[in-house]
C-alpha cells in the first residue's frame, strides 16, 4: 500500500516540478525580452523602460525558485560530491546512508524556509504590500512570496521522498558520448 502511494506522490511532485521549471524558463525568456527592449529603448529613444529594476529583481527570485524544485529532482543541486565519490568506491552503503542524511537536512532546510515564508505571502496579500516607485512603477510581493513559499515546500516533498525511497540518482536520459558505463 505504501508504494503505490509514494509512486503516485512522486509523479505529482514531478509533474509539478517539471511544470514550475518550464514556467522559470519562459520567466528567463520573458526577462530577456525586458532586457533587450530596455536596452533599444534607451539607445534609439532615450526613454528606458519603466520599472526594469523591478522586474530584474522579480523575476531573478521566480527563476531560481520556479526552477529549485526541478533541479533538487533531477540531483543537480549544487554540492560537492568529491567525498561521496571517493567513499563510494570503497564503502557504498556508507555513502548512501550519508547522502539520506543529506537529503534529510535539506528537506529540513526547504520546510523552514517554506514555513516561515508562508505566513509572509498571506500578511503581503492582506495588505497588499507593493515595492517600486510609487506613480513610476509597482508591483505586489505577494507573487514573490508565493514562489519561495510554493518551491521550497516542492523541493521539501521531494527531498523527503528521496530520503524514504533511497533514490538519489535518477536515471536520466544520456546523450551517448556522456555514457558513464564505458
Amino acid at each position: 500500500m505504501l508504494k503505490p502511494a509514494l509512486a503516485g506522490l512522486t509523479r505529482v511532485t514531478n509533474t509539478l516540478a517539471i511544470v514550475a521549471n518550464v514556467a522559470g524558463t519562459i520567466a528567463v525568456l520573458g526577462l530577456v525580452t525586458i532586457l533587450n527592449v530596455d536596452v533599444v529603448a534607451r539607445g534609439v529613444f532615450n526613454a528606458p523602460l519603466k520599472g526594469t529594476y523591478e522586474i530584474v529583481q522579480m523575476a531573478v527570485v521566480f527563476i531560481v525558485f520556479l526552477q529549485l524544485a526541478d533541479v533538487v529532482r533531477v540531483d543537480r543541486l549544487t554540492r560537492s560530491d568529491g567525498f561521496l565519490l571517493i567513499l563510494d568506491r570503497t564503502r557504498p552503503r556508507l555513502t548512501a546512508n550519508l547522502r539520506r542524511i543529506i537529503n534529510a537536512v535539506s528537506a529540513i532546510f526547504m520546510g523552514l524556509i517554506a514555513y516561515i515564508m508562508f505566513p509572509e505571502f498571506l500578511h503581503m496579500w492582506e495588505t497588499q504590500d507593493f515595492f517600486g516607485v510609487p506613480g513610476l512603477f509597482t508591483a505586489p510581493w505577494w507573487p514573490v512570496k508565493l514562489v519561495i513559499a510554493s518551491g521550497c515546500a516542492l523541493s521539501c516533498v521531494i527531498f523527503v521522498l528521496k530520503v524514504i525511497t533511497a533514490q538519489d540518482r535518477p536515471q536520466l536520459i544520456r546523450a551517448p558520448e556522456h555514457d558513464e558505463s564505458n
